[in-house]
């Protein structure tokens, strides 16, 4: 596929001049003046916004969600921790589609906030444990990793240890659990299998141009994840957190459910953190020609007119608010345009004020390596696109101060 007309810019010279949609004024022009306007007129009008017009909506309701212990032992990780696989079934009509929840917990008592995190390539490429499944979903392939014939194999387990610091998180009290996104939905532009088949209506082989796209699915997995979690005894609060194409589905996740007390965005670029406008590194028009799943296909409107756009991505981050918010960048990945991400945080400042709530309150991104952690937090670090020991570090820092 050619993708000329698409061509990522990497010159802050070639930004064209825009303006920054006010996060205050709604489309008819009334000033949002106290948390009240917020949420009975601002907030809607944006997240019905972002949910017709870029994620596309959920075509429906599921029949029954019922869930399923597969293992749990108390000496996991060398005796550090609890792990439970938990597995969720969510049925439609005469469908079904399930997925596993990998859970390791603290052995310490009372409720454990944790990190929810989709992963890649399956929960058993985050840790050695042998007793952690191989899936048998839809894989992309992955020579390095034993991946062929898009089917995940004992060769795979724990090739993705470097992403989850899994040892740092259960030290700090804090727990992890994490699910293989392609047991939602499939990470390619065919619609027939995954989550969307569940509700089509008869003869319908794809979502309508304002039904959901892949995001919007693992999205919906993430919630639905969180179903379980709010029953178990043992788990408090819930961060969402998500890197790259799966932190545009955690933020989505975290503006559409409020029961995530927290949501983190690592690397999450174009249709994520990043302000679009910019058309810097990946834009709108180039992310839905390489992946047009992804998105709804209204979406497809704004390619390479990202300035007919009433909203921009900081509108995204500020239906998270009050909850805490981190948006973090990597110093190299320019594709995920790091500037346009830390703008992005900054701009959520003014609705985060409404609620008494500390954000971003300068324009001048922070020094490599040194983070702003207020409610609204922001790092950028050095190296590429990736989940790495240092942000980790940060995010348990900061979980550490604002959801225990």
């Amino acid at each position: 596929m050619a993708f000329a007309q698409f061509e990522p810019n990497y010159d802050e010279n070639k930004v064209p001049k825009f303006i920054v949609p006010d996060p205050l004024t709604s489309f008819d022009g009334t000033q949002i003046k106290n948390t009240g306007d917020w949420s009975k007129i601002r907030r809607p009008e944006l997240l019905a916004f972002f949910e017709n017009e870029v994620y596309g909506k959920v075509p429906g309701n599921l029949d029954d969600i019922s869930f399923k212990i597969l293992e749990e032992n108390t000496n996991a990780l060398s005796g550090t921790a609890h792990i439970k696989q938990v597995e969720v079934t969510l049925k439609k009509d005469t469908e079904s589609l399930s997925f596993t929840i990998l859970m390791y917990l603290p052995k310490t008592t009372g409720k454990i906030p944790l990190f929810l995190g989709l992963n890649f390539y399956g929960n058993h490429t985050v840790t050695n444990d042998e007793n952690v499944i191989v899936s048998s979903a839809w894989s992309m392939n992955n020579e390095g990793f034993g991946i062929k014939d898009n089917t995940a194999t004992e060769k795979s387990r724990g090739v993705r240890i470097n992403r989850w610091d899994i040892s740092s998180i259960i030290a700090s009290g804090m727990g992890l659990a994490t699910i293989y996104y392609g047991e939602i939905d499939p990470d390619k532009n065919d619609f027939s299998d995954g989550l969307h088949s569940l509700f089509y209506e008869a003869g319908q082989e794809k979502p309508k141009a304002d039904e959901w796209g892949s995001i919007a699915a693992w999205a919906f997995g993430l919630s639905r994840a969180m179903d379980y979690l709010v029953q178990d005894s043992s788990v408090g609060k819930v961060i969402v957190f998500g890197h790259s194409r799966l932190g545009k589905a955690a933020l989505w996740a975290g503006a559409m459910d409020d029961r995530f007390a927290a949501v983190i965005s690592n690397d999450s670029g174009c249709g994520g953190a990043a302000l679009s406008k910019r058309r810097f590194g990946e834009t709108v028009g180039r992310i839905n020609e390489s992946f047009p799943h992804w998105f709804c296909d209204n979406f497809n409107v704004y390619n390479n007119n990202e300035e007919a756009l009433p909203v921009d991505q900081h509108q995204l981050l500020a239906l998270i608010a009050p909850r805490p918010l981190y948006v973090a960048s990597a110093q190299e990945d320019e594709w995920a345009d790091p500037k346009g991400e830390f703008l992005s945080a900054h701009y959520t400042t003014s609705v985060y004020g409404l609620f008494g709530k500390k954000g971003i309150g300068t324009t001048e991104m922070p020094e490599v390596n040194m983070p702003i952690q207020n409610t609204v937090a922001y790092h950028i670090r050095t190296g590429i696109h990736d989940v790495t020991d240092y942000d980790w570090e940060q995010y348990i820092k900061w979980a550490k101060k604002f959801v225990e």
